[in-house]
């Protein structure tokens, strides 16, 4: 009787709101395996640790099998990452994304947000799906996306030079031209990458951290797509 009493006074308290569509949640698990795979895989290009057997067959082509399965995945996350940018946009249920672009401009919301990491104040009340601080760094991550994907293709581009990767070569040859030469292209895709790395154990603990200190559901909002929302400060 007494749970009852209790789960009653949580229904009205807390209301549930569909914060990410199913297939925005969709598109973030398939860049974040691409991501992780496209990390290993291109250290393995960079430095192929393993070696086939010796043999006279043309049968040792573990290094062509790792750039092919590299510039796949590649090709997913752009593809991904374009029809996310395109949800942002435009879908219906990426609004409460787009309302977040407004507290970006709020210096008291940053000012909250900033003290409720540092412990020293309550975090303030989120018109949207992100705080001001959560949406600069996925706008960051976007743009370095954006750098990286532009990096490899041209990098494929000079390793395939039929078909799509003539396309590839004709259409971002100037990411070469801007970048000083494909060697700056090559360390700027590494050097992306490697803030990729940190930024993902970083992500991966804020994530658990805002959900450990603020239980509305945040961990799993990327898979259920739910947040709880306390009706008394709405």
């Amino acid at each position: 009787m007494l749970s009852t009493e209790i789960d009653r006074a949580i229904r009205k308290e807390l209301e549930q709101h569909l914060e990410f569509g199913g297939t925005t949640r969709f598109l973030h698990w398939v860049r974040a395996f691409m991501i992780i795979f496209l990390i290993a895989s291109g250290f393995y290009i960079g430095y192929p640790f393993l070696q086939p057997d010796a043999s006279s067959e043309p049968i040792g082509f573990l290094q062509a099998y790792s750039r092919a399965f590299h510039c796949v995945a590649g090709f997913v996350l752009i593809c991904a990452s374009i029809f996310r940018v395109y949800l942002f946009l435009f879908a219906k249920s990426s609004q409460p994304e787009r309302r977040s672009i407004r507290q970006v401009f709020n210096p008291i919301v940053w000012i909250k947000t900033i003290g409720a990491y540092l412990f020293i104040a309550h975090h303030p009340h989120i018109n949207g799906a992100y705080n001001p601080l959560q949406f600069c760094t996925y706008l960051a991550l976007g743009i370095l996306t954006l750098v990286i994907c532009l990096t490899g293709v041209s990098l494929y581009s000079h390793v395939y030079h039929d078909g799509l990767g003539f396309i590839a070569g004709a259409c971002f040859g100037w990411v070469e031209v801007i970048c000083g030469g494909l060697a700056n292209v090559r360390a700027i895709h590494h050097i992306v990458t490697w803030v990729f790395i940190i930024f993902i154990p970083v992500h991966i603990y804020l994530v658990i951290w805002n959900s450990v200190r603020y239980p509305n559901g945040g961990a799993d909002a990327m898979v259920s797509g739910i947040r709880y929302v306390d009706n008394r400060r709405v």
